[in-house]
């Protein structure tokens, strides 16, 4: 299976696991689980034929694990993005000082006077690894670089959520715990 048949499916995975499951008749379960086969059956009845173990190899070679498997392997989910009504049951964990988010230059002076609120999804993404997210936001257009004193945010109250490939997830994040890190000044 070649990259462009990987992404393609994981799209598809994207839709029914993040947003519409209800697009190949299935339902969120306990923790955003839903079980492997019938997903697979639900998709072939769709024409999209897939069997465990490409499921297996769009999975683990997805760049930025938006999936996951559980111990057994029966059940599969998105592990964050959803739009849909969803408790991943992720335990409120102590951020590290500072965390990041990429965003589009047009959204940035919105962003810094009514601070970064999670849209149509569940919570804001943010990560430390500074390249991935300037590569988040470059594909929505001119990429900048929000730095969020997270420190500060927990140390107020805010939680915090720690997903198993290292995206941090917050509600919202207020405009005083933002600040605009200037291309120039980011060592990449």
């Amino acid at each position: 299976m070649n990259k462009n048949q990987q992404t393609k499916i994981s799209k598809r995975l994207s839709l029914i696991l993040r947003h519409n499951p209800q697009s190949v008749g299935l339902s969120l379960g306990e923790n955003g689980w839903v079980e492997v086969q019938p997903l697979l059956d639900a998709l072939t009845e769709r024409n999209v034929t897939i069997d465990e173990q490409i499921l297996n190899t769009v999975v683990n070679n997805c760049a930025k694990q938006r999936f996951e498997f559980d111990q057994t392997k029966e059940h599969i989910r998105a592990r964050q993005g959803h739009s849909v009504e969803i408790d991943l049951g992720y335990t409120p964990t102590t951020p590290p000082d500072l965390l990041y988010h990429g965003t589009p230059k047009k959204f940035v002076d919105a962003i810094l006077e009514e601070g970064l609120k999670k849209q149509r999804r569940h919570h804001v993404h943010m990560s430390e690894n500074i390249p991935l997210m300037l590569e988040v936001a470059r594909r929505r257009g001119e990429p900048r670089l929000l730095e969020i004193n997270a420190k500060q945010m927990a140390d107020e109250g805010h939680e915090f959520y720690l997903t198993d490939n290292n995206v941090w997830l917050c509600s919202y994040i207020p405009p005083k715990f933002i600040t605009l890190k200037k291309p120039e000044t980011l060592k990449i």
